[in-house]
């Protein structure tokens, strides 16, 4: 390069930076802001610190110009900030980079200058344009990245303040939802998954927006909003979104009733480790209540199945299970004969000699409405137990 030709240039960065400062309010809408001080600031400060980064370029072609970039990067951070897209800034930075172009090198036109250093000057100025691009978009990548942490860190902690038990107050949850722009439902459900050792991005569910998630609590949990509005929670719709992994939905409860409807759901995960309740799948809370209050309390239902069934221990084991799948049958049939002899498809007459046998062994309690309630709760139990392979 000529030794003046830097001078030269730098001498007409202002005049430069009038064109170019023109030609983007013209063709870039978001820069046309008359009115926006800051804004008209920043953009004639971008364009001369290009135009000074370029004529840098020329005078020392190994100088590293980090604080022109810098300019670049918290140029891209500040559009990040404010919410809006680098496409504006991006398209400045081509279009101004351009008319630059063009009028410094009518200016080396100017000078005489043959065509390998005019060649040699586009494309210096082409690497002056992507390194400030790259820049602006350094800065805006690394603030959303920052921004989208932070409003999932924010996410996390109203999370876990909503499973809180006792609930915290009103006040605490609507002012860390409006900062991790939530929208506070009336009604939610928590849901328990199955923990996994994998952490891949292909293993985590595909989050609706809306929807609170937790993957590093034990068990993972995420928190529904509005579960039976018109929602994307819907049984086959949220099963592809947990992507296979098995879950318990809790019940739907009002928002300060979060906590409960986390310990329902964690129980059903449990019971369907078990195989008390399907093993795959989602597992709705809702349709498997008497199931849940059965278990709710297992060493008290231990005992009421004991007292209850006492009976039948003076049976062989044979007996013991015909007699119980029967007696359950009849109960929960209005004591039907041939609808208890079709559901275990067997004789009527094979059902009424079970029946003696029954009456012999428990009497009057096949007729105590309290006693026949507590044989239900037992049996129910006990079928429970034994479809889930566990002992009796």
């Amino acid at each position: 390069m000529p030794p003046a030709l830097a001078a030269l240039l730098r001498e007409r960065i202002e005049p430069v930076a009038d064109e170019v400062e023109a030609v983007v309010r013209g063709q870039v809408p978001e820069y046309a802001r008359p009115d926006n001080e800051t804004y008209g600031r920043n953009l004639r400060a971008g364009v001369v610190q290009a135009l000074t980064l370029f004529v840098d370029h020329i005078a020392d072609a190994h100088g590293r110009g980090d604080a022109i970039t810098t300019t670049y990067y918290e140029l891209g951070r500040g559009e990040a900030l404010v919410g809006r897209s680098l496409d504006a800034l991006q398209s400045a930075v081509r279009i101004g980079g351009l008319h630059a172009w063009r009028a410094m090198s009518r200016t080396a036109e100017e000078l005489g200058l043959d065509s390998g250093v005019v060649a040699a000057l586009g494309e210096l100025a082409f690497r002056t344009v992507h390194e400030v691009a790259e820049a602006a978009a350094a800065g805006y990548a690394e603030t959303q990245l920052r921004s989208t942490q932070e409003l999932e860190r924010r996410r996390r902690r109203l999370l876990h303040l909503l499973l809180d038990d006792p609930p915290v107050a009103r006040e605490v949850v609507r002012d860390l939802a409006h900062s991790a722009r939530w929208t506070v439902p009336r009604q939610v459900a928590v849901v328990a998954l199955v923990a996994t050792t994998r952490q891949g991005a292909q293993d985590r569910p595909l989050v609706a927006a809306g929807v609170l998630v937790d993957m590093d609590s034990r068990p993972p949990r995420m928190l529904l909003p509005d579960p039976d509005g018109t929602g994307p929670t819907g049984g086959r719709t949220l099963a592809l979104a947990l992507r296979g992994r098995p879950a318990a939905v809790g019940p739907t409860v009002p928002l300060a009733e979060a906590a409960q409807s986390l310990r329902w759901a964690t129980r059903a995960l449990g019971l369907m480790g078990r195989g008390v309740l399907p093993r795959h799948g989602v597992v709705r809370c809702a349709d498997h209540l008497a199931t849940l209050l059965l278990y709710g309390d297992e060493p008290l239902h231990g005992q009421l199945s004991a007292r209850a069934l006492a009976p039948l221990e003076t049976v062989t084991e044979g007996q013991r299970a015909r007699l119980a799948e029967t007696l359950l049958a009849w109960l929960l049939g209005g004591s039907n004969v041939p609808e208890v002899a079709a559901r275990l498809a067997v004789h009527p007459q094979t059902v009424r000699y079970r029946l003696r046998q029954l009456e012999r062994l428990f009497g009057d309690a096949l007729h105590d409405p309290g006693a026949r309630l507590d044989l239900i709760l037992a049996l129910r139990a006990r079928e429970l137990r034994e479809g889930a392979g566990e002992e009796g």
